[in-house]
């Protein structure tokens, strides 16, 4: 991707649905740049669009209307199998709660996203899985389940999980918002070393100030539309970009 270009672009981004006979509009002709590299914090009342916006930059849904591009690909022309040959290979996404299977090892649970890529050996595997435990510190908890690691643990295999592949493009849902301080302390330097130190874009939601304040960028959103931006460079990424 040519790098004067921002790493995401949405243009005039729409959404809507319908609730029973109620046209619900989540996020309303939204414009939005972000560098490669950039770790961008979205806050906003519950309602705002922040999770819409998550999702339709994740490849999850589609936006009713508008351009939106990741990476270089329109995701708007896109339909839902290379979607999700799209995330598998470049996005990964950070639930509040982990989402982790718990019948599974954190080893096996780190392991799902490659199994989604045949043509990866076990050895192949074997060393991504080892690299990602490495990068966030639970190289000695590997065969353990969800129920024997501590929530900061717990979220930790799901950064690992969402790392393996490699993907360019990180977005996280409340990454913190289940843990308590030390642990949330210990996860926002994990994310701000991946986006400082490994190029990762990051797209975070969270209702946290404290969090907010790791981002390069905080962004607010109320009814399906940016209001005002605020400007937190504590490192600079590649290029710098605003809601325009």
């Amino acid at each position: 991707m040519n790098q004067t270009q921002p790493y995401i672009s949405c243009r005039g981004i729409s959404k809507t649905y319908h609730k029973g006979k109620t046209l619900v509009t989540p996020l309303k002709d939204l414009n939005l740049d972000v560098a490669q590299g950039e770790f961008l914090a979205l806050m906003g009342p519950s309602g705002s669009g922040k999770t819409t916006l998550l999702n339709l930059i994740a490849g999850i849904d589609q936006p009713s209307s508008g351009q939106l591009h990741v990476g270089g690909i329109d995701l708007t022309q896109t339909n839902r199998g290379e979607l999700a040959r799209w995330r598998a290979r470049h996005c990964g996404y950070i639930f509040q709660l982990y989402h982790l299977v718990p019948i599974l090892t954190a080893y096996e649970n780190i392991e799902l996203p490659l199994l989604l890529n045949p043509s990866l050996s076990r050895t192949d595997r074997k060393a991504k899985i080892q690299a990602a435990l490495r990068l966030v510190g639970l190289e000695d908890r590997a065969e353990h389940r969800p129920t024997e690691l501590s929530g900061g643990q717990e979220q930790r295999v799901a950064i690992a999980r969402a790392i393996v592949a490699d993907p360019g493009l990180l977005v996280a849902d409340e990454p913190t918002g289940d843990l308590d301080r030390d642990a949330s302390e210990q996860i926002l330097e994990l994310l701000r070393s991946l986006a400082a130190d490994h190029s990762k874009t990051i797209i975070m939601v969270t209702h946290d100030a404290h969090a907010a304040e790791s981002a390069h960028r905080v962004l607010h959103l109320e009814k399906g539309q940016l209001i005002r931006h605020n400007e937190r460079r504590k490192s600079k990424p590649m290029e710098e970009y605003s809601a325009k």
